[in-house]
């Protein structure tokens, strides 16, 4: 774009956003004047400062403004941001934030909910459904599982009931009730109180199990009765019968409890999440016969549309509904036409609603998300594919005149659907609105009508504007990563893809979309596995592989503990397949993923790395800590000894303000620092404990430049990109893109012996393409320490720059799930049926051209 061009651009300009000294988190009292009604997109290298301005300081000061204007007793209802550090802010419209967040926890929650679809639905069918003879009509709501006019009455509206087997309660059937055969009973007193009580009733407690009569085990298994029976504890059969007889004195009185009985209570009314997953291993879950796994009441799944009962309309994907519905919503539908005579309203009402259903779901595809259908729970998408959701919701509300603050929108999408993205945001900003986006995708910085670069580098080094203006101008600023890439001046390095060390084969693999599928994994070489949102590539590598390798090695994989009823959750799918060859070469598997390190602000990268370890017994071993009595316990924050009693080793108070956000002030006592002052006077080369807490990731790499142990920790944490984090950073704080990488970098400061399978689900969310690089760097060395990488990747030039490629496609959902091109990149480059080829194909013969 030429400089005049630039100009004229810029006088179509409606008005301006200006912001006056912004001071949020590492901003350096900037100012800066953006466009309205404008794609305007922040750039910078990852923790430069985008995100503390684009939401911390705008979308915070548009949110605080409209919420000034909403009564107090409504303001309860939002989560509320803090007020941002900020002088002014003029020419700011209202803000509408759509953030990176992963799914709500209940499994209740789904596609059609977050997209108001199902809204849609259940009224299409209460309204225009087809009844059985003799049924009136049934509202809206009955169509719902999450209602009590809807719900199954067998199972609540959960699809599934939980029930116990004689096989679930006594696995091993050759032990006797003195030996505990009936496990499903408490471990400690409360089954030797069953024991005993099974005494007295007169059951044969030594024998095994397996040669009592069923009549007998049905009872102990499976009775509601509840007798009261004296107990005798420590006498054998012979003797408690003697002492009935006799009708001695017993000890107590003891109520029996059948082992389902005793398992049913615990869960449904134990509040230690410990014993509720105890009970839980004996309950086997099943479709409930009633609604055959559907949610809802018969009556309402009598009801059809188009020949599909709701349930089956919503687990197709929204690909298959839009065709199901085009008919009736052009008036074209070839119903009964007894039908259509008798209820011509029906036949209106079906065509609106059709249409508008057609309308939104339109726009799901256009975003790429055909695939999903409204079942899907939102637990189970990804956070791109949920921030798309409810980006196409905004798309059809049709408001103008708001800001659209956006988080990456791009994360988790193929090159290809990029465009599908582009051409929404050109809609939602025609429509008149502005659009402020986070963004390191270089396709979409490439669309902005203008760019605000943050820099220069990340942490207390960046939080200055490096450039606020048209693109084009940018290549003039020196001091941009982002114009490096964007301009073509950082080439990609030529490279010679490694060869194989063997394979590791997986065949018969079956889940979601993937079916009967073979695939081979190349060892001792960084694979990328791409292919378009919802091909099936996590289906392939973050859940069949891991889960088939980690049993392989015998490992239990640590599910994430979700915040939710533990009967709500999605039932674990049975893996389809099997490693056939190549498992003989692997001894350990590590999984990098996004999940956060940890969920409270006392986890943080220094103790979940170990680093806090060390820097703890450095303070312990200092004279004055050793004359005091010290230990190393002493420097924790979680412990009483050391900490500031008045907040707890918080660092912070909460205030509650009744209509206002919650506001969290340094502690009085501690001044923010966590700790008691005695335990603050012990220092360590003129620091305290709280200080180096403090200190950034690049300023205690030079302050512990005679630690080994400390400095090589901090060496890897600053070569994965993480110099700019303060030690003591709360996880609360962290992106799923840092947590993944202090992730990699505790795994990269191990030390490393070779065969490790490393998998690794989308690395460069969140990262800039001058982090990326950093990125690489560290994943070539895990393949030159004799290990396996493997990495499912969207970014072409992570693509292009590995060892071997498997594009899974050629489309998503039902048009996915087979692997369409294998070999390395420049083979896969010339595929004619893959959807990635032309784009690998374009960074391969113009490696300046550093496309995303």
């Amino acid at each position: 774009m030429a400089k005049d061009t630039a100009t004229a651009k810029q006088t179509t300009f409606t008005g301006f956003v200006t912001v006056r000294g912004a001071r949020e988190h590492n901003l350096k009292n900037i100012d800066l004047t953006v466009p309205r009604d404008a794609l305007v997109v922040f750039t910078g290298v990852s923790g430069s400062g985008k995100s503390s301005l684009a939401f911390g300081t705008l979308y915070a000061e548009a949110q605080r403004r409209y919420l000034e204007s909403v009564s107090p007793y409504a303001r309860r209802l939002f989560h509320q941001m803090a007020v941002p550090e900020v002088d002014a802010i003029e020419g700011l419209p209202p803000a509408i934030a759509l953030q990176q967040q992963r799914g709500t926890p209940t499994t209740r929650s789904s596609v059609g909910s977050v997209t108001t679809l199902s809204n849609l639905v259940r009224m299409l069918y209460s309204r225009a459904g087809d009844y059985p003879p003799g049924q009136g009509i049934i509202y809206a709501e009955a169509f719902s599982p999450n209602t009590a006019e809807g719900a199954c009455p067998t199972c609540h509206g959960l699809g599934r009931i939980y029930e116990v087997t004689e096989k679930s309660m006594v696995p091993d059937d050759s032990l006797t009730i003195r030996d505990r055969a009936i496990a499903a009973w408490p471990t400690a007193w409360g089954g030797q109180n069953q024991r005993d009580i099974l005494v007295t009733l007169g059951y044969d407690v030594d024998r095994p199990w397996r040669d009592l009569p069923q009549k007998d085990r049905d009872w102990i298994l499976f009775t509601e009765d509840q007798p009261v029976v004296p107990v005798y504890p420590g006498y054998t059969p012979e003797q408690t019968q003697r002492a009935l007889k006799r009708k001695e004195e017993p000890n107590y009185m003891g109520t029996f409890t059948s082992a389902r009985r005793h398992v049913f209570h615990t869960f449904a009314n134990t509040n230690s999440p410990l014993m509720k997953k105890r009970v839980m291993q004996y309950m086997l879950s099943t479709d409930c016969p009633t609604c055959q796994g559907k949610r809802l009441r018969p009556e309402s799944l009598s009801v059809k549309f188009a020949g599909y009962d709701i349930t089956e309309l919503s687990r197709l994907p929204l690909k298959r509904v839009e065709t199901i519905l085009k008919p009736f919503a052009e008036g074209k539908a070839t119903g009964h036409k007894k039908q259509e005579a008798e209820h011509p309203e029906q036949t209106i009402v079906a065509q609106r609603i059709a249409e508008d259903l057609c309308a939104r779901i339109t726009v799901l595809l256009d975003l790429g998300l055909g695939y999903l259908s409204l079942e899907r729970s939102t637990p189970t998408l990804s956070p791109g594919e949920l921030q798309r959701l409810r980006l196409a919701t905004q798309l059809y509300s049709h408001l103008f005149g708001v800001v659209y603050v956006l988080d990456e929108p791009s994360a988790g999408l193929h090159p290809s659907d990029t465009l599908a993205l582009l051409k929404a945001l050109e809609g939602l900003k025609k429509a008149g609105n502005s659009l402020f986006i986070v963004e390191h995708n270089l396709d979409v910085i490439r669309h902005a009508d203008w760019l605000v670069d943050v820099g220069p580098d990340a942490g207390e080094k960046g939080g200055q504007i490096l450039f606020s203006g048209p693109p084009d101008e940018l290549q003039n600023v020196t001091t941009s990563k982002t114009s490096d890439y964007l301009f073509g001046k950082t080439a990609l390095p030529q490279r010679t893809p490694r060869n194989p060390m063997g394979w590791l084969r997986l065949s018969g693999v079956t889940r979601n979309n993937l079916l009967n599928l073979d695939a081979d994994f190349p060892l001792g070489v960084l694979t990328t596995v791409t292919g378009v949102s919802g091909s099936g590539k996590s289906s392939l590598v973050s859940q069949v592989l891991v889960e088939l390798v980690a049993e392989h090695l015998g490992h239990t994989l640590d599910t994430e503990e979700e915040e939710t009823d533990a009967l709500e959750r999605a039932e674990p799918q049975q893996t389809g397949g099997y490693i056939t060859a190549g498992m003989e070469s692997i001894k350990r598997l590590v999984r990098v993923d996004q999940k956060p390190i940890g969920r409270t602000p006392r986890s943080n990268m220094a103790t979940y790395t170990g680093l806090f370890d060390h820097v703890r017994k450095l303070f312990a071993a200092t004279p004055m800590a050793k004359k005091r009595r010290y230990d190393a316990g002493r420097f924790s924050f979680n412990v009483a000894k050391g900490r500031c009693e008045n907040c707890q080793g918080e660092g912070f108070v909460m205030v509650e303000l009744l209509f206002l956000p919650s506001v969290y002030a340094p502690c009085p006592v501690c001044h923010g620092a966590r700790y008691n002052a005695k335990t603050l006077e012990v220092t360590y080369r003129d620091k305290n404990i709280a200080e180096v807490l403090n200190m950034t990731v690049d300023s205690a790499w030079e302050f512990f430049d005679e630690e080994p142990t400390i400095n090589r920790a901090l060496t890897v944490l600053r070569e994965v990109g993480l110099g700019y984090l303060r030690l003591g950073q709360p996880a609360t704080e962290l992106s799923g893109g840092e947590a993944q990488r202090i992730k990699l970098a505790t795994e990269l400061q191990r030390a490393q012996r070779g065969n490790t399978l490393y998998i690794l689900d989308e690395p460069t969310t969140g990262l800039h393409p001058a982090d990326v690089e950093k990125l690489m760097v560290q994943l070539d060395n895990l393949v030159e320490a004799g290990n396996t990488v493997i990495v499912v990747e969207h970014t072409m030039r992570v693509v292009a720059s590995s060892d071997w490629v498997i594009d899974i496609g050629p489309g998503a959902g039902e048009e996915g799930g087979k692997v369409i091109a294998a070999g390395t990149p420049a083979q896969v480059a010339r595929s004619k049926k893959s959807k990635t080829a032309p784009f690998l194909k374009e960074i391969l013969e113009n490696p300046e051209n550093y496309s995303s």
